[in-house]
């Protein structure tokens, strides 16, 4: 065996070893078996990298389009495990900038020892960067390049510094000359932040693990505002 084959047949032994669990390859919303976790360790399923060649293809046109000035090199891909509403261990994927990558590692670590339900957690990319789309999958995700409406001035999604949790059951609200909007649309049952039942551990309150996860790393609710409430958004000011 030559060199080049030794130090290939390593590389691909240590990478299915990060990435890798039982015969299948890592891949986001993928549900792990609680024994591959035990033998793993859960601290496997965590970790922050640069965006490499692939996942920076899968964003180019989308939630990275022709014009967006954000660099590469300020985001990071992490990868993470949450606890679906099955209360199973499931893969989720995140693009944030990097000033932010060690909060959200700590606070999904946390939440995932909290057994906090997460339905799913992929890039926006997988719905064409379409945010309804994505959130009335209920899709949870961080960035994506766009200006706060009617304005030039970058979103904090644009920045990679604001993340949407269980969209569908935490919907954004608004009210302007009597008119309610609600996004995403299906999302309009969920206004009443009083549900009772399974659906309550979906909503999102002061009083919830979620919110204080947050809120103690630095991060501002989209609850607690007066103009609208947007009750799926936590966002981090630097």
């Amino acid at each position: 065996m030559t060199f080049r084959l030794i130090a290939s047949y390593i590389f691909a032994v240590l990478s299915c070893s990060q990435f890798c669990f039982g015969q299948q390859q890592w891949k986001a919303a993928a549900v792990v078996a609680e024994r591959e976790v035990q033998r793993l360790g859960v601290d496997k399923f965590f970790s922050s990298e640069e965006i490499d060649d692939s996942v920076y293809a899968v964003m180019q046109g989308h939630s990275m389009p022709a014009d967006c000035p954000v660099k590469r090199s300020e985001l990071r891909y992490l990868r993470i495990l949450h606890r679906n509403f099955d209360g199973g261990s499931q893969t989720g994927e995140i693009v944030c900038n990097k000033a932010i990558a060690a909060d959200l590692l700590y606070i999904f670590r946390r939440l995932y020892d909290e057994g906090y339900p997460i339905e799913r957690v992929t890039l926006i990319d997988n719905f064409g960067a379409d945010d309804e789309a994505s959130m009335t999958a209920n899709n949870t995700s961080c960035f994506c390049y766009r200006s706060v409406r009617g304005s030039n001035t970058i979103s904090f999604h644009g920045r990679g510094l604001a993340i949407d949790i269980n969209p569908l059951y935490n919907p954004c609200v608004r009210t302007r000359n009597g008119v309610t909007t609600v996004e995403p649309a299906a999302g309009r049952k969920y206004i009443s932040r009083t549900k009772t039942g399974k659906e309550a551990k979906y909503i999102i309150t002061r009083q919830s693990v979620v919110y204080r996860l947050f809120t103690e790393r630095g991060f501002k609710w989209g609850g607690n505002w007066r103009t609208l409430k947007d009750y799926q958004h936590f966002e981090k000011p630097l």
